[in-house]
């Protein structure tokens, strides 16, 4: 007899993998025919309607009575709609990702801080590290560099269903960069994308189970320190990038100036000091639009 593993793995890959793979791709092939802002409302919708009511949804009210106590519980509960509707609508935006920043739209991006992006002119390139979290639509920050003449080397994970795999990352090719997996063969590609002078983005925002704890809304978080490693390796700039949406399918992208890197002499204090100043930034980001950030991780140790 199969063991019970064996058997989960057969269930997933003949009939749940299968299921959601075929809603997801009749899902994404609608949204891609609507226009992008009634995709997006639909999109906002459905998960606004369907979501709080949905498993994951007790991890993320969870998190917010961890990271944000003082709220009643009233407002969670506000927060936890409004995640899923931007949730909704990131899902329904995917389709139109090399649309969102055509400025046949009306300019549905604005952009601020362009001056802190390397300059793709400059005879010696200087490598640069970018961080963002999972706020707004994330997925816009590659194409805002490549608009701005950049190509970045993005990291991203691949969906556990192989079969809708080509289907997510199709649209994240509009940014015209480069996207590597994680993973050992990952790390690889980022060391060669930064001694090559290239720019490196990273969603920094995930638990990481052998990471290290820095601390995020007060408490201990297990933080993948690899941000502050490769820029303390290099002594490059690192450049925190911010997406808010601004109501619809309308957003401003805030490239913020490079953070002071630590060089105490001490390389896992620094390492933690860097880490210190993302978290104490993502935690102000997300503070300012908590509905905005995706509160289904487990970010936090029980």
């Amino acid at each position: 007899m199969a063991d019970r593993g064996t058997t989960d793995r057969r269930l997933r890959r003949f009939l749940l993998y299968p299921a959601e793979a075929a809603a997801i791709h009749l899902l994404y092939h609608l949204f891609a025919l609507l226009p992008v802002d009634l995709a997006s409302a639909v999109g906002g919708w459905l998960g606004r309607s369907f979501g709080p009511w949905l498993p994951f949804s007790r991890r993320a009210l969870s998190n917010l009575q961890a990271a944000l106590p003082e709220l009643p519980g009233r407002r969670r509960q506000e927060i936890l709609r409004g995640m899923w509707d931007n949730l909704g609508r990131v899902m329904a935006e995917h389709p139109h990702l090399d649309r969102l920043w055509d400025d046949r739209a009306g300019g549905r991006i604005e952009l601020v801080g362009a001056e802190h992006l390397p300059r793709p002119t400059d005879d010696r390139r200087r490598p640069c590290l970018m961080f963002s979290g999972h706020l707004a639509n994330w997925e816009l920050l590659p194409i805002g560099a490549s608009r701005q003449g950049l190509t970045l080397t993005s990291i991203y994970r691949r969906p556990n269903n192989p079969l809708i795999r080509e289907l997510m990352t199709a649209g994240r090719r509009a940014g015209r960069g480069r996207l590597v997996p994680k993973g050992r063969d990952g790390a690889r590609a980022i060391v060669a994308a930064l001694a090559e002078g290239g720019t490196v983005a990273m969603l920094i925002d995930q638990k990481m189970n052998d990471g290290i704890p820095v601390p995020f809304f007060g408490r201990p978080a297990m933080t993948a320190p690899a941000l502050a490693q490769l820029a303390l390796k290099f002594r490059c700039p690192v450049l925190p990038a911010r997406t808010e949406r601004l109501g619809g399918a309308r957003f401003r992208l805030t490239v913020l100036a490079p953070l002071a890197l630590p060089d105490t002499g001490n390389r896992d204090a620094d390492i933690r000091a860097l880490m210190t100043q993302v978290n104490d930034l993502m935690e102000s980001w997300i503070r300012g639009h908590p509905e905005q950030w995706l509160w289904l991780h487990k970010r936090w140790p029980d």
